[in-house]
């Protein structure tokens, strides 16, 4: 099956307000956080769902290890990195 490629804009409606999925992209790869309780409302602490946390996730006291429970929908298209 081939991996379906969203553009920004399409990640960026997926932000918990403007449709029911919760949506976040890091390095390219965008998950589904929709079930996480972690992104009720696509807010996680100061982070919002819909963009690409790749610049944050430095910010973060975690590590991107954190994304290996979500499933992967995709990859980010369209963006400058």
């Amino acid at each position: 099956m081939a991996t379906k490629v969203y553009s920004q804009a399409q990640l960026a409606l997926r932000n918990g307000q403007d449709r029911a999925e919760i949506w976040v992209a890091y390095r390219g790869k965008i998950y589904d956080v929709t079930e996480s309780k972690l992104w009720k409302n696509g807010q996680h602490y100061e982070h919002w769902a819909g963009q690409d946390l790749t610049h944050e996730l430095p910010d973060a006291p975690h590590t991107a290890v954190v994304f290996e429970k979500f499933t992967q929908i995709g990859v980010l298209g369209e963006t400058n990195r």
